[in-house]
């Protein structure tokens, strides 16, 4: 055994997380009697552990579904206030030899307007806050001098979100670069030169800027996105997005896994790109707002075509396809007969591929049958999904509309 006083471990920890033990020893101590550095290393560590045990591994946890769900948010409450006006100035002028210069009173400037303007960068409302309050004018001062107009404030939204004021949709922000004023500014002061008239050459009036307008609006974001991907809950539509995309939803065995809907980009040859939505799972019974309900079948609305996800391991898979037009339809009336294309996941499972011929027999069209989990069959999803894209574009173009662009 080693004496305690040849071998000293001393447990040093570095910022990257990186603990390293240092060795001190005598002259007189053979090499021989040294142990093996992974063996050393193991057996220090085993002592050090009353001060390694409490401390947090090194590197980020990944996010749980409760915070990542932070990141996306769709709806907003949000309290504008125009800026308010500056007021007049009530002052005479005053220069030698002029003993009656006259009123020379400027007026004040307007208040900042509260605008709403599409980024195209953002994919969520998440940025915006619950409450602005425009920039004020500036008052009016002597020799005729007007105060400064307040500088417009403006916020940034994502494309595609409705504005609101009560049950009133009063704005729809759905293409790059749309502007609406949130709420106007207060009307500067007057000052009392304006108010100079043939029977009034001294007048000493002069008015207070008006507050700024005040709303309570409410913001509503319809996702936009190329692609929608729809099926019930489990069908793997967040499995389908991390295989196609660098999008990274929430994946587990248990149904509602998906709270909120994620948008991936597709990359194609060319730098193209299409958006990709991951819906939340649709029950029977959605268009009445059961489980999640019309809070996401919304969502639904924006996309240009849609990919029913199917869970080919359940029997009769047709019926999933079936009852999913019927909720879209009952939705929205043609929301179930845009362009669209049947994917069949779980294709990996023995029991899946029973059922591919009977589900091509009901749905008497092609299916994508796929596995997200092993990556068998995506080049046909993607190719599809291209063809869909250049569908769109050429009817987009063809009607002089300015298609989405990712």
């Amino acid at each position: 055994m080693i004496p305690a006083r040849l071998l000293a471990a001393k447990c040093r920890t570095m910022s990257e997380g990186v603990v390293l033990w240092t060795l001190c020893t005598r002259a007189d101590f053979k090499p021989s009697q040294l142990l093996p550095l992974q063996a050393l290393s193991r057996t220090l560590s085993v002592g050090c552990a009353d001060c390694t045990k409490h401390r947090e591994p090194p590197g980020k946890r990944p996010l749980s579904e409760k915070k990542m769900k932070k990141h996306f948010v769709d709806r907003r409450r949000v309290l504008v206030r125009g800026g308010h006006g500056g007021s007049g100035m009530s002052c005479f002028h005053s220069e030698p030899r002029k003993e009656f210069g006259g009123p020379d009173g400027g007026d004040g400037g307007d208040g900042g307007h509260v605008i709403l303007r599409v980024d195209q960068h953002l994919k969520s409302l998440s940025s915006v806050l619950s409450q602005y309050q425009g920039f004020s004018g500036e008052d009016g001062a002597s020799k005729n001098c007007s105060g400064r107009g307040g500088t417009a404030l403006y916020i940034r939204v994502p494309v595609g979100t409705l504005v609101k004021e009560g049950s009133e949709i009063v704005a729809d922000l759905s293409h790059p670069g749309d502007e609406y004023i949130a709420a106007f500014g207060g009307a500067g002061g007057k000052g009392n030169r304006f108010f100079l008239a043939n029977d009034n050459r001294a007048p000493v009036t002069c008015t207070p800027g008006q507050p700024g307008q005040e709303r309570l609006l409410y913001l509503e974001l319809k996702t936009m996105a190329h692609a929608g991907m729809v099926g019930f809950p489990n069908a793997g539509k967040s499995s389908l997005l991390r295989a196609i995309s660098n999008a990274k939803p929430a994946v587990a065995s248990y149904p509602f896994t998906t709270l909120n809907p994620h948008v991936g980009i597709v990359h194609y040859a060319g730098h193209q790109q299409i958006a990709v939505a991951d819906i939340p799972g649709i029950i029977r019974g959605a268009h009445q707002n059961r489980g999640l309900g019309l809070g996401f079948l919304r969502h639904i609305e924006r996309c240009r075509f849609l990919l029913f996800v199917v869970d080919l391991s359940q029997p009769e898979p047709w019926t999933q396809v079936e009852d999913l037009k019927h909720e879209l339809e009952k939705y929205e009336e043609g929301l179930s007969e845009r362009p669209h294309a049947i994917v069949a996941n779980k294709i990996d499972l023995p029991q899946a591929r029973a059922h591919l011929p009977q589900l091509q027999a009901h749905l008497g069209q092609e299916v994508i049958a796929l596995s997200a989990l092993t990556g068998e069959n995506l080049e046909q999803l993607l190719w599809h999904l291209k063809k869909l894209h250049d569908a769109y574009m050429e009817v987009e173009l063809g009607q002089s509309h300015q298609p989405l662009r990712w």
